[in-house]
């Protein structure tokens, strides 16, 4: 085992040594003179290495597969200025020893390609030239900056996409991150592109330059240091030099090649010729070029021999794609294995959606696309709007249809609890009594499935009548979306988990690391922290600023709190946010308050039973609930925003009483109000109610009171 984890760490190290060592290399090229060996050899190695590019350039699926192609065609280039470099040096120096004296390489280039005639050499020479750099290397630099002009315009876009798509729950947080670092590598390598194209222009110019270099050099040095008259140094010099240009200008016309193929791509699941194949796998397309060209062929003045059997083998293609597509059309299709009605899948007994809408049949309409699919799209932006609100992504919904409800009714359940249900009507309107009616309208009396208003059911051809005489008119769509944004928002905290705190804790690793590193798992387990923020939410205080909440708890951390009292030390840190639930900064908070004589009963009763869930005695909870009722229906039919104060002590307690029956009055503590929020009492629950203790404990808190 130690023998391997040295083999491997000694693999890597070479690894991340490779590329120090070549540049090193690449230097020693340009400054140490080399045999005509070592430069034959490097040629080699050249040409395989601009090969090897190619082959990976057109096989890529898309252009970031070659990520690293701009660095890979620096060092190319880089390389191949270095090969040029080191035969200057051997041409010029041995060049009056005849053509062999360079190696090779740049001997065959000059013979064999050119026939030895180094005119016809430079005619070749110059048009590879022109091929590269006015065709090649010219369009694929004005694509590479036209496409990274455009990515660059187009990234907010896609940013904004990618948080549409995670707030709409779409994507997860960890798809969301590599979207974006996909992104963002787009834009590095098109912008990166954009400059690597004028590496191979300038090594085009580079080459050219390099050749007249050759030229004059070796004309010069042949006729004044060797003695060599003017037609020997022109056939020796020249045709080394022109050997040396074309050795390296075929490298470099391969890796242009490879620069077009990739900034030219678009992404597609085939490499290039999968590609180009499948898209000129058209059988018309090969049956009308073997037409025009049987017809070409039959004038007269046309080598008959060559054009026609080229017609011949178009329409052989062309077949033979009909053919292959025809018995893909009547192959029988796959057939089904039927499943094994003794085998029991997980699908079938358990369920992944968190919230799921089951419809009626009758209420298929309001789903379908092709009527627009209204409750469809408001949902969208159910869940896009309450995961801003709540701090979470709220998972997606799942809408089926249920045969065994009648036909207009709908079911909301969230984590397998039914949480709503309801009668609507989707070819009729939902009149809401505002309480201010002109006149009344006839239809079906019904409740608001919300918020229990007064309401009626009533044809779309009186919805005008309706509006004129005060009711608040909504479509079926709407009444469902209300409904199911209301059940979500009370059932927020089963819908958080474990997933959702770490996911919470790794977006604030991102901006706050110390404080995400304090918070968990030194300062808490993930499962605290889990359930800290899911008594939050069941109080309905949101979790979208949770850096402050984070600080929260990491500043109580050294008090080992238990579980209420960190819930009670945490919401008094975060005061200002729970009140800014409530109301508007800059409007005083409208409170309801107990009486002196009740908070001393309900403090006792928290005293006298620590840690109960329940600590108060039932009459006198039902009198507490019957007095608060009285206080707050007004309010909350008045649609008022308020907060029921109480003690410390006994909130945490009073709220879960509160909450069975007013699940939307916020219950906080005096500690909660920030120093500068001014406050207004609204009403003040000061009922006679029995005192139940007596003793040294009571009269101690009516002391506590007076005082």
């Amino acid at each position: 085992m130690t023998g391997g984890l040295n083999l491997g760490n000694i693999g890597r190290m070479a690894g991340a040594s490779a590329l120090p060592v070549g540049m090193l290399i690449l230097v020693g090229l340009m400054v140490i003179p080399v045999t005509p060996l070592i430069l034959d050899i490097s040629f080699v190695a050249n040409i395989m290495i601009s090969l090897a590019i190619l082959m990976v350039a057109l096989s890529a699926a898309k252009p970031l597969d070659f990520s690293s192609f701009p660095t890979v065609l620096l060092l190319a280039t880089l390389f191949r200025l270095a090969l040029n470099v080191a035969s200057t040096r051997v041409v010029l120096v041995h060049g009056h020893e005849g053509t062999a004296a360079a190696g090779h390489v740049i001997e065959a280039f000059g013979e064999v390609l050119i026939g030895g005639d180094y005119v016809v050499g430079l005619f070749v020479f110059f048009v590879l030239m022109i091929i590269n750099m006015v065709v090649i290397t010219k369009g694929a630099g004005r694509v590479s900056e036209v496409s990274a002009r455009f990515t660059l315009d187009a990234l907010p876009g896609k940013q904004m996409a990618i948080d549409a798509d995670l707030n709409a729950g779409l994507l997860t947080p960890e798809e969301a991150k590599a979207r974006r670092v996909e992104v963002a590598t787009e834009a590095d390598f098109y912008g990166s592109m954009d400059g690597a194209s004028k590496f191979v222009k300038g090594d085009a110019i580079a080459g050219l330059l390099i050749l007249f270099v050759n030229i004059v050099g070796g004309l010069i040095l042949g006729i004044f240091s060797h003695g060599l008259s003017f037609s020997e140094a022109g056939s020796t010099y020249v045709t080394l030099a022109i050997g040396d240009a074309l050795v390296a200008q075929i490298p470099a016309l391969l890796l242009s090649i490879a620069a077009a193929a990739i900034v030219t791509r678009v992404a597609s699941p085939f490499n290039l010729s999968g590609q180009i194949s499948s898209q000129f796998a058209a059988p018309s397309v090969w049956m009308a070029v073997g037409g025009i060209l049987f017809i070409l062929g039959m004038v007269p003045a046309m080598p008959q021999l060559l054009v026609l059997p080229a017609a011949a083998l178009s329409f052989a293609v062309g077949w033979q794609l009909r053919r292959s597509a025809a018995a893909i059309a009547d192959a029988p299709p796959p057939v089904a294995i039927a499943p094994d009605p003794s085998l029991i899948e997980w699908a079938d007994v358990s369920d992944a959606s968190a919230c799921q809408l089951e419809i009626g049949y009758a209420l298929v309409s309001l789903v379908d696309d092709g009527k627009g699919a209204p409750l469809m799209t408001r949902i969208t932006g159910i869940r896009r709007q309450l995961s801003k609100e709540l701090g979470f992504v709220v998972p997606p919904v799942k809408v089926s249809d249920d045969l065994s409800l009648p036909g207009n009714v709908y079911r909301i359940s969230v984590a397998g609890v039914i949480v709503g249900e309801d009668e609507v009507f989707p070819n009729e309107m939902l009149a809401l009594d505002s309480g201010d009616l002109v006149t009344k309208v006839l239809g079906r009396p019904c409740k608001d499935p919300t918020f229990g208003l007064d309401a009626l059911w009533i044809p779309k051809a009186t919805q005008n009548d309706a509006i004129a005489a005060g009711y608040t008119v909504v479509d079926p769509a709407t009444v469902v979306a209300t409904h199911l944004n209301n059940s979500i928002v009370g059932a927020a905290a089963d819908l958080f988990g474990i997933d959702d705190a770490q996911s919470l804790i790794d977006n604030l690793k991102i901006h706050y690391p110390q404080l995400a590193q304090n918070l968990s798992p030194q300062g808490y387990p993930l499962p605290r922290v889990a359930s800290l923020c899911k008594s939050l939410l069941v109080e309905r205080v949101p979790l979208r600023d949770f850096r402050k909440i984070a600080e929260a708890m990491v500043a109580t951390a050294a008090q080992q709190l238990g579980e209420v009292d960190l819930v009670e030390a945490v919401r008094q840190r975060i005061g200002a946010l729970i009140v800014q639930t409530i109301v508007p900064s800059r409007m005083p908070l409208p409170v309801v308050t107990f009486s002196p004589e009740i908070e001393v009963l309900l403090n006792q009763s928290v005293r006298a039973n620590p840690g109960a869930e329940w600590p108060f005695e039932h009459g006198m909870a039902m009198k507490i609930i019957q007095q608060v009722g009285q206080a707050v229906e007004p309010l909350l039919l008045q649609t008022r925003s308020f907060a029921l104060v109480a003690s410390p002590i006994c909130r945490s307690a009073l709220s879960r009483l509160i909450r069975a029956t007013f699940p939307d009055v916020a219950v906080i503590s005096y500690l909660e109000i920030p120093a500068s929020k001014q406050t207004e009492i609204v009403a003040t629950i000061g009922a006679d109610v029995p005192r139940l203790a007596t003793g040294p404990d009571a009269h101690m808190e009516d002391q506590v009171h007076e005082n």
